[in-house]
């Protein structure tokens, strides 16, 4: 029994944090599955969806204020059949009626609120609703009962209108490869940073006005544009990761980013903390370290992982989903400060973190940083957290590539030894007794099969953990998720992948995503996995995969470029003439730190690192064309840039390395 003497209802026995939040409502919750669809069917009732997530502070709000209020979930018991999904465990439902309510509303977001026929087609929705009329936005008790008196009275109405939602999801679910006959050249590129300028705040940095998003991979294309040679590019990236280092988005005394911010200015946040956010965003600074060497940078870049390994760390080595916007029933409690409580904390840093009475939240502060270095030591905030502690494949593949590259280019160990772990934990605890990926882990497995996403993260993960390490058991991992990829998820017939698998469940329509939101697409992604699996393999077949990929996405590439920021960065890649650098020592890592030092020091998105370092297992099993016939000369660490299998004249010089690096 809860608090509220109420028993609990069937989210109770789920494993995410999210649903277990649900379990003392009054609402008769189910959670998706066979028992709520076949009841719904039974009863010839609509179906309430509600999808959010467990740091939503909107899903809180509406939770609050309508699932908890006894009249409201009476009704909703009455005339439906209530649905509960967590957007996060099950992004295959979230995306598909996501799209329906984009597709009926204009805009979408979580909650979300959809109502769908017994068969699960949807025929309205919408996002939050309050529990009042307010805003222009009608009372959720009003459209419950609009709802009702439709599907009682208007019922063809509705299957008219479902069918043609329908007919737009199973569009939208298989795109046609518009523009695949054109040819796919740098222009695009070089297109879409010029459209990129068009869409920059050149005031507060970032893209669009408010809400602001980060859009690390928006902003990872404009870096390679700014690497080959457009200033334009480098000034937006520098101005957009200065301006959110510098302002309340990122947590100035805990490191690490909130979710986007609800001003132009980055000022004021939506305070939750999301895994993929951080590691997209550390991956990001750490890449700008690489090409332009700002101490801040750095400093953002390890903060960020640091906050990652000190509050979202699961003892085995994973990390958790996403730290909770509210606290104590308050969106950012534990986030903002009073002028008393920040002068009796630290006085002498008030200045530098932009602390005064009138405060700029509120009538409180939001933390602010004055210069790229902090001056002195910050204040020991105390701090509560509402984790969502489950762990997701695909986030924790995007925190492996962040803490190997960040390790590798930092020297820090420790993060490279946290990558090790983290891949160590989702391959031991994240597959089933066949080697099939899992999506979810909170205690135990979840029963939800990997996803596209899924593979396609940890694939890159793991290739970036290679290239960090040398150790060929994660390249070998990377291959064998790669190949498990194609056989799930591939469309032979009309090329590019499905977002969930052929072992999948049958769901309204099976997706095949090409635009992008706040993670990378993970279609972009498989493809920049294979092609650099192509050339580290010398395997044409994963390169003519990845073409087909791309060609599925020429036509948005060209139509819709900051939709499309991954695709077109590994159309860079497919285009560029990559680097092919391998390091080899007789000794260990040690020996060769100043080649690779060279390596690590530049940002060189179109480059394939291998190597051998001698020591247990290095180099062992690996077989690849760009280890062939290379070996230390007399005995000295050696580096090999090549291009196209073709090398020049192998270095023990570290400078004459840099230099045909540069060349």
């Amino acid at each position: 029994m809860s608090e509220s003497g109420r028993r609990p209802n069937r989210l109770i026995h789920e494993a995410s944090p999210y649903l277990i939040q649900h379990a003392h409502n009054p609402v008769d919750w189910y959670p998706w599955g066979p028992e709520a669809l076949e009841r719904a069917r039974a009863k010839d009732r609509p179906i309430l969806l509600s999808i959010g997530y467990a740091a939503c502070h909107w899903c809180h709000v509406m939770e609050r204020e309508s699932f908890e209020d006894e009249k409201t979930a009476a009704y909703m018991n009455d005339h439906f059949v209530c649905i509960k999904v967590d957007r996060e465990e099950r992004p295959d439902i979230d995306s598909i009626y996501m799209e329906a309510v984009q597709a009926m509303t204009g805009q979408g977001g979580w909650p979300m609120t959809m109502f769908l026929t017994p068969e699960g087609v949807p025929f309205h929705g919408g996002t939050y609703f309050p529990p009042t009329d307010r805003g222009g936005m009608p009372a959720f008790i009003r459209v419950l009962q609009a709802v009702t008196e439709t599907w009682m009275q208007r019922r063809e109405e509705i299957r008219r209108q479902s069918g043609a939602v329908l007919d737009r999801l199973q569009a939208f679910a298989a795109p046609a490869p518009e523009g695949a006959g054109e040819p796919l050249e740098a222009g695009l590129v070089d297109r879409a940073a010029g459209e990129l300028q068009r869409r920059f705040d050149r005031v507060h940095g970032g893209f669009g006005i408010s809400p602001k998003f980060p859009q690390p991979p928006v902003l990872e294309l404009a870096m390679r544009a700014a690497a080959r040679g457009s200033q334009p590019a480098r000034e937006m990236v520098e101005l957009t990761l200065r301006r959110m280092a510098h302002q309340g988005i990122y947590d100035q005394i805990g490191g690490g980013f909130h979710r986007y911010a609800v001003d132009r200015a980055w000022l004021v946040p939506h305070f939750e903390k999301m895994l993929y956010d951080n590691a997209q965003l550390a991956r990001l600074y750490t890449h700008a370290w690489q090409a332009w060497g700002a101490p801040l940078y750095r400093r953002i870049a390890t903060e960020t992982l640091e906050y990652l390994l000190r509050d979202m760390a699961h003892p085995g080595g994973a990390f958790y989903s996403s730290e909770d916007a509210d606290s104590e029933g308050r969106e950012g409690k534990f986030y903002v400060w009073s002028y008393d409580e920040f002068m009796a904390t630290a006085p002498e840093a008030a200045g530098y973190y932009g602390v005064t009475e009138r405060g700029n939240f509120d009538g409180a502060n939001i933390l602010v940083a004055a210069s790229d270095d902090p001056s002195g030591e910050p204040p020991a905030a105390a701090r509560a957290r509402l984790l969502d502690d489950k762990i997701l494949t695909s986030w924790n593949g995007l925190a492996i590539a962040a803490l190997a590259e960040a390790g590798a280019a930092f020297g820090r160990r420790d993060f490279v030894d946290a990558a090790r772990a983290a891949a160590g934990f989702v391959l031991d605890s994240l597959r089933d007794a066949g080697g099939r990926l899992l999506h979810s882990y909170k205690e135990r497995p979840a029963a939800v099969l990997g996803m596209l996403e899924d593979y396609a993260y940890l694939a890159d993960g793991l290739f970036a953990l290679w290239e960090a390490t040398f150790d060929p058991r994660w390249v070998g991992e990377a291959e064998t998720l790669c190949r498990q990829m194609v056989e799930l998820f591939w469309d032979e017939e009309g090329g590019g992948f499905y977002s969930t698998g052929a072992d999948h469940e049958a769901l309204l329509v099976r997706q095949k995503e090409i635009i992008e939101s706040v993670t990378p697409s993970p279609n972009a992604t498989a493809a920049l996995v294979l092609e650099k699996m192509g050339v580290l393999m010398g395997d044409e077949g994963w390169t003519q995969r990845a073409v087909r990929v791309l060609s599925l996405a020429r036509g948005p590439m060209e139509a819709v470029p900051i939709a499309t920021p991954t695709f077109l960065a590994a159309l860079d890649f497919h285009l560029s003439r990559r680097k092919e650098i391998v390091i080899v020592s007789d000794g260990d890592a040690t020996a060769a730190e100043p080649l690779l030092r060279e390596v690590w020091d530049r940002f060189l998105p179109n480059r394939v690192l291998a190597g051998v370092l001698a020591g247990p297992s290095m180099g062992a099993g690996l077989s690849s064309p760009l280890l062939e016939g290379k070996s230390a000369k007399g005995g000295v660490p050696t580096a090999f840039v090549c291009e196209g299998y073709a090398c020049r004249a192998p270095t023990t010089d570290p400078k004459e390395l840099a230099r045909q690096l540069e060349a």
